[in-house]
């Protein structure tokens, strides 16, 4: 977007969401891995604002059903070397609405489809679903039982 959209560097989730998160953290430092979390719960505002510059339904939600961004129920995230702290090569970078930042998208090293490959079976095993046109993004599943929100982030108040 070429812009701060939100006002705090923070990403806020429900709490299963963040509690099946964490699992796939736990699961990750076994192998000396961490995520790196891109974007959480987005404000309405912040949906209606990147539709309006992009309206491309393959990787945005339209405002007009809401997201699983705005439920608190989706994730971007990558994945980082705990030692170097370094993301990992992936398919892309974050953001990249090209079709090579698909699942299905081959043409790539083997180093960023074996990362790419990871991520998904690491969070498709506590409770997320991949959205098939984005490497970096997940949805809870369950995400249909909560509601759309559209709260400030900088007027959340954190809980542990």
């Amino acid at each position: 977007m070429g812009e701060q959209l939100y006002p705090v560097a923070k990403a806020y989730l429900r709490e299963p969401v963040a509690e099946s998160l964490a699992d796939v953290q736990r699961d990750l430092a076994e192998l000396g891995l961490e995520l790196k979390v891109f974007d959480g719960y987005r404000p309405y505002e912040v949906t209606e604002r990147i539709w309006e510059t992009y309206h491309n339904p393959d990787f945005l939600a339209d405002p007009a059903e809401g997201s699983r961004h705005n439920r608190g129920c989706a994730v971007d995230v990558t994945l980082v070397d705990s030692a170097s702290g370094e993301e990992l090569p992936m398919p892309t970078g974050y953001d990249d609405f090209t079709e090579k930042a698909g699942h299905g998208y081959e043409d790539l090293p083997e180093e960023a489809k074996n990362n790419r490959d990871l991520l998904r079976d690491v969070m498709e095993s506590h409770g997320f679903e991949a959205l098939p046109t984005e490497w970096w993004h997940y949805d809870y599943v369950g995400w249909e039982q909560f509601e759309i929100m559209d709260l400030p982030l900088d007027g959340i108040p954190q809980t542990a």
